[in-house]
């Protein structure tokens, strides 16, 4: 049986691939399954108001921290694990004007660089499933949150017993898969953590159109940026197998995508 890759190795590889050019071609801005528009369900569910303070996990090139930034009036601190979309997004934040609302910093979402009790609100999508400490990544969300804060996130959901051999290796680890959890698994790590999952809602649809977008700007880049596709310093070769392996997942009910909130439970209160 082959061993899984050491944990510093697979936030490395992560960390390269989400910084990469070519992936923001393929996976679009927000980088994870419903776009903008489930981010902004996230927030609504998290009744988030002006000058909240909310901390985005795994916050990639700042598109999660700027709309919240702009749209509900929040402060928004993100934390990438990545030096290179830290550095991306705080030219974002800058160029757009919202520096004064939004800071970026590179670091580990299992030692979050933040006090106890320092947010209203968390917010981490799609980036969970890849964290290879996930009980500790959940006891920094419940140890950074005031009480009586949310967490919200989105992630990818799996049956692991069903996956195919072609959601189990390292790429499909760094492509949200092979390491996601069940729904109850999410729900059961953040109770462990002391956080009280509040509302769940499966967006199966949304990964759906995410891996048909993927194929779709795929097959595009090959016929019209070749020489891009070359250069970056990803193996794009499995990625076929992998979407159409990952389709099936889906339809045979193995994988989903799912939102969740969680509550640190107010003081006083257990």
């Amino acid at each position: 049986m082959s061993q899984p890759p050491p944990r510093d190795d697979v936030k490395a590889c992560c960390a390269a691939a989400y910084s990469s050019d070519v992936v923001t071609l393929l996976l679009g801005d927000s980088y994870h399954p419903g776009g903008t528009a489930l981010t902004r369900r996230l927030a609504d569910a998290l009744a988030l108001r002006p000058d909240d303070g909310v901390l985005d996990v795994a916050s990639g090139r700042g598109t999660t921290a700027l709309l919240l930034a702009e749209t509900y009036g929040v402060r928004v601190d993100g934390v990438d694990y990545s030096p290179a979309n830290t550095a991306l997004a705080r030219g974002t934040a800058e160029a757009a004007g919202h520096a004064d609302r939004v800071s970026f910093t590179t670091g580990d979402a299992e030692r979050l660089p933040y006090p106890d009790g320092d947010f209203t609100a968390l917010v981490c999508e799609c980036a969970l499933c890849t964290f290879p400490d996930k009980c500790r990544a959940a006891a920094e969300f419940a140890r950074v949150l005031r009480p009586g804060g949310r967490v919200g996130i989105t992630d990818v959901t799996a049956d692991t017993d069903r996956l195919p051999a072609e959601l189990t290796g390292l790429a499909a680890r760094i492509a949200c898969v092979a390491d996601a959890l069940p729904l109850a698994g999410y729900v059961d790590l953040l109770s462990a953590a002391g956080l009280r999952t509040l509302r769940t809602e499966p967006h199966d649809a949304a990964l759906l159109r995410m891996i048909d977008q993927i194929e779709a700007r795929l097959n595009l880049a090959r016929m019209t940026a070749p020489d891009r596709l070359a250069a970056a310093d990803i193996d794009l070769a499995a990625a076929p197998t992998v979407l159409a392996a990952a389709r099936s997942a889906v339809a045979d009910g193995v994988l989903g995508y799912a939102l969740l909130i969680a509550e640190k439970p107010p003081a006083g209160r257990p």
